[in-house]
Parts: structure tokens; C-alpha cells; sequence
């Protein structure tokens, strides 16, 4: 292979990405989360690459990332009702915070020789993953074909001895709706399992609806019984991928999925995360974001989210053959039904339209891939 010159290899850079979607614009679902703010994306660009370089390995070799992730962690604590004494930990993405949640669950009772947890249908598929890798039996509970929503009572039912772990979504990724996270945790807590909420999509986005939903599902550290709850950066926050936090209720909670070995002949591994070598541009481009859009702005963008959601799905209501129940649209945000329900992201679901105005989107269908969060 013969060495390229810079022009050639943007040239080259150039007309690959030109056979990708567009991240910008709110026409591309799922896998892209366009704030719409300029600033946000030339200061998170910036960043990223002032840290690409940089090693989350060691944090007293790069003591900035460490400072940087404590400041995320302690962000994120406060939107979800973080009680004192609350650990977390910065991850690659959603899958990850799921994975760890997982085996953190496991890893807390050894004596249990077939783990099991218990999945509302409409979780995500990174649950299946966990107990793909990890050893954990998947139950997986019906939900109330109505709301879509969780049916605890059926969730009670399936949890039993063996039970380690109880999920429930904030909101579910397919749907868009709060899981009865209450009545979830009480029977989780009852019967000494592990309760996580994955709030990927909705952490950083329904904690700022609060003031216009006060009826809101409860789903946070707020709620006895949840343990754990993961939301992602890259996607409400609008932070460039791949960056998710993972929060405990307590550091003893998040023990059981820290890792450390002495037994080679390198140095000490000690890991907080499944990744040991990683950039630390994620960090640092979250941190650069976060902190430039503050609560002010993220309450704007979410606000604008969630009224261009409702237009698209008072939109879909009006065509033929297309009806949505009557409580999806033009319901006030206030809404039992509707309550917490973001624009949950899917190819098919064209309720995306953060930082632009309202349009119709047209599918991106044709060009599915497989979601990785």
C-alpha cells in the first residue's frame, strides 16, 4: 500500500462519507441526535479531537478525564434523583451500561447457580446480550397490549428465587412510554433483587419536562428500590458518540462489575468499565457540550422534542389507515397515557425532530442498520 497525500485522503474521506445519511438536518432516525445548536457541534467536534489521543486507562497518567467524568457523573446523579453516597461510571454507550448493570447483578449473589432476570417484552435487546454473554436466564413478561407499557402484577408473578435482576424502561425504546417503575421496584426490592431502569433514551430529556408534566410516571433513584439507572449522553444530551452513564444508588452496589488483576507480569488492571485502553475524546466532548448547552437549554430543546413529536403524531392520526388511539394524540402532556413518552427513536417511528422545525420524515428504511447505542 502506497502512502496517500492529505488532499487525496480527504478527497477519498470526502466521497466515502458521501454514501452515508446526513447527522444533521433531523432527517436520519436512531442513529444520529442533532441539537440544532452550531455552537454545541463546533465546540463537541473540537473536543473530541483535543482528546482523541488521550487514554482512559489510567486516570493518574490523564487526571483531567477523571475530573471530567466525576463532573458527568455528578451531573447526571442530580436529574435522576441520585441519593448521597451515589456511584457511577462513564461508559461507551447504552449496551454497555446494560451489560454492566447485568453483571453487576449477577456478580452480587454467587450463590445463586442459575441467575435469571426479568424483561418486559418491549426492553431492549442489549437485556439479550447480557444474558447471552453473561450466563443469565432472560424472563421475558407480556406487557398490557393497550398502553405497551409494563404489567407489574405480571412482572411480580415471574420474579422467584433466582431472580437477581428486574428491568423496566424510561421510556421503552419501541413505544416511547414509562414503565410503572414504582410497583416494579417494590416487588423487586421484596423479593432482594436488583431493579434497573434503563432510561437511555429518556434520562437526559424527561427530567427537564418535569415543570410541563407534573403527573410524570416516577422511574428515578426517587422510587425505593431502583438500584440502578443508565441514560446516554449521545443521544438527548447531544454529545458525539459514544459516551453513556451508569449510575448506582451506592458504591457497593457498583462493586460487583469493577474489575482488577495483578496476575501478570504488566502492571495492575483496574477497570471500571468492560474497555480497558479508550479515548478519552468521548469524555471530554461531553463534558465541552454539556456543560455550553446547560439546564436552561436542554429544558428548551426537550420542550421543542416533545411538541414536534405530538404534531408528527397528530399528523400519522389524520391518515387513512393509519389511526393512532385517540390518547397518543393531541392529548395534553399531562397525559397518563402519553406521559414521559419522548420521541423514542426507531427507523420507523418519525417522531425525531429536535432543533428544527416540525416536518414529516421520510423513512430510512432502505438504509437500516442494526441500532447500536
Amino acid at each position: 500500500m502506497s502512502a496517500m497525500d492529505l488532499d487525496e485522503i480527504r478527497a477519498r474521506v470526502d466521497a466515502l462519507r458521501g454514501q452515508d445519511l446526513p447527522t444533521h438536518g433531523g432527517r436520519t432516525l436512531a442513529y444520529v441526535y442533532d441539537s440544532g445548536v452550531a455552537s454545541a457541534d463546533v465546540i463537541g467536534r473540537e473536543v473530541l479531537a483535543a482528546f482523541s489521543s488521550t487514554n482512559g486507562l489510567d486516570p493518574t497518567a490523564f487526571p483531567s478525564l477523571l475530573q471530567m467524568e466525576n463532573d458527568l457523573v455528578a451531573m447526571a446523579g442530580r436529574l435522576v434523583d441520585a441519593p448521597p453516597g451515589f456511584a457511577g461510571v462513564a461508559t461507551s454507550g447504552g449496551t454497555e451500561s446494560i451489560l454492566l448493570a447485568v453483571l453487576a447483578a449477577r456478580d452480587a449473589r454467587p450463590e445463586i447457580r442459575s441467575p435469571r432476570m426479568v424483561l418486559p417484552t418491549t426492553t431492549h435487546a442489549a437485556f439479550h446480550k447480557a444474558a447471552h454473554y453473561f450466563g443469565v436466564e432472560p424472563v421475558v413478561v407480556d406487557v398490557d397490549p393497550e398502553t405497551k407499557r409494563a404489567d407489574p402484577g405480571a412482572m411480580r408473578a415471574a420474579i422467584d428465587e433466582d431472580t437477581v435482576l428486574v428491568v423496566a424502561s424510561a421510556p421503552s425504546y419501541a413505544h416511547g412510554v414509562i414503565d410503572p417503575v414504582g410497583p416494579i421496584a417494590a416487588a423487586a426490592a421484596a423479593a432482594g433483587a436488583r431493579c434497573h431502569v434503563d432510561a437511555c433514551i429518556g434520562g437526559w430529556v424527561l427530567p427537564h419536562l418535569r415543570s410541563d408534566e407534573p403527573d410524570q410516571e416516577p422511574w428515578t433513584f426517587a422510587v425505593e428500590g431502583v438500584t440502578s439507572v443508565s441514560l446516554d449522553l449521545h443521544k438527548y444530551a447531544y454529545t458525539p458518540k459514544g459516551i453513556s452513564i451508569l449510575l448506582h444508588r451506592s458504591a457497593a452496589l457498583r462493586r460487583s462489575h469493577l474489575f482488577a488483576s495483578a496476575r501478570w507480569p504488566g502492571y495492575t488492571m483496574l477497570n471500571t468499565t468492560m474497555q480497558s485502553t479508550k479515548s478519552g475524546g468521548p469524555v471530554a466532548a461531553a463534558w465541552a457540550v454539556v456543560n455550553h448547552i446547560g439546564e436552561e437549554g436542554y429544558a428548551s430543546l426537550a420542550r421543542r422534542a416533545r411538541s414536534a413529536t405530538l404534531e408528527v403524531a397528530n399528523a400519522v392520526a389524520e391518515i387513512e389507515h393509519l389511526p393512532l388511539p385517540p390518547s397518543r394524540t393531541r392529548r395534553s402532556s399531562r397525559s397518563r397515557r402519553t406521559r414521559g413518552a419522548t420521541s423514542s427513536p426507531s427507523p420507523t417511528n418519525c417522531s425525531h425532530a429536535v432543533g428544527t422545525r416540525s416536518r414529516r420524515c421520510r423513512s430510512a428504511t432502505s438504509r437500516r442498520r442494526s441500532i447500536s447505542r
